[in-house]
């Protein structure tokens, strides 16, 4: 039996799908990734980290592929650690949905993400990676266009806070999570990981057919939706477990490099 054509195209996830849970790059994975590219395909990492934490990613990779950031507001270039592209939510919008969902949801903070740096409610968990910039108000942190929008709450689920914002400011804003916790992350109204990915394939003239996707968390489905063949890690969130074509070992366990040593071999 003829063997099928390697994917032009591997689109992966970062946290909890290629990165081990400590968020270092295996040796294993990093060689996988050299792989793709030495083949001539595209390698794009398609994540919602923002552009600022990607330096360490960067290096350990040897600066190899695209990033897709911030869910796919953000094309970042790893090669010369550039933004190429942005989508971004407007100012209208951005003051919209923070007063629609102060005013129906209590106890949300809220920071957002820029092109360049972000800003933060006093109230907010930030993440061992964030130097803490200082807290502003309200008026400030929406005075300018921005990548993504977070909303935390202390006591509420991911899926059901998802389910509230959705229902609340689903019409002016893309939600998704991707943490496990009470965050949820907005994106410009109809950006999303798999907008992005479908932009990047356009621009090599690449078919969802000719990629391979791998994802853990809900962020992830819509780009586990639009690529020919969709891979979820075993520790990825039930709804993406349910959603995708295959699935492959633990993030800790090189789930994502076993899957492209096979189709590179």
């Amino acid at each position: 039996m003829q063997s099928l054509p390697a994917p032009r195209l591997v689109a992966t996830d970062l946290d909890g799908t290629a990165l081990r849970t400590d968020g270092t790059v295996s040796p294993r994975t990093v060689a996988a990734f050299a792989k793709v590219e030495e083949s001539g395909a595209v390698l794009a990492f398609v994540t919602g980290r923002p552009p600022r934490w990607m330096g360490g990613v960067a290096s350990a990779v040897r600066h190899r592929g695209l990033a897709v950031c911030a869910n796919g507001a953000l094309i970042y270039d790893l090669h010369t650690e550039r933004i190429v592209e942005s989508h971004l939510i407007t100012v209208e919008v951005l003051e919209e949905v923070v007063a629609q969902l102060r005013a129906n949801v209590s106890d949300l903070v809220f920071s957002v993400e820029y092109e360049a740096g972000f800003a933060h409610e006093s109230d907010f968990l930030l993440s061992d990676r964030d130097r803490r910039p200082g807290a502003v108000g309200a008026a400030s942190m929406t005075s300018r266009p921005c990548a993504k929008l977070l909303a935390l709450h202390p006591i509420m689920g991911a899926d059901e806070l998802q389910a509230t914002v959705e229902e609340l400011v689903g019409h002016l804003v893309t939600a998704t999570h991707s943490s496990g916790r009470g965050l949820i992350e907005m994106s410009a109204l109809g950006v999303t990981k798999a907008t992005a990915l479908a932009a990047l394939a356009g621009q090599h003239e690449i078919k969802p057919s000719q990629t391979v996707a791998f994802g853990d968390m809900p962020n992830d489905l819509p780009m586990l939706s639009w690529a020919g063949t969709s891979y979820a890690v075993a520790n990825a969130h039930p709804a993406v477990l349910a959603a995708v074509d295959h699935v492959t070992a633990t993030n800790d366990d090189d789930g994502v490099a076993k899957v492209i040593e096979e189709l590179y071999a």
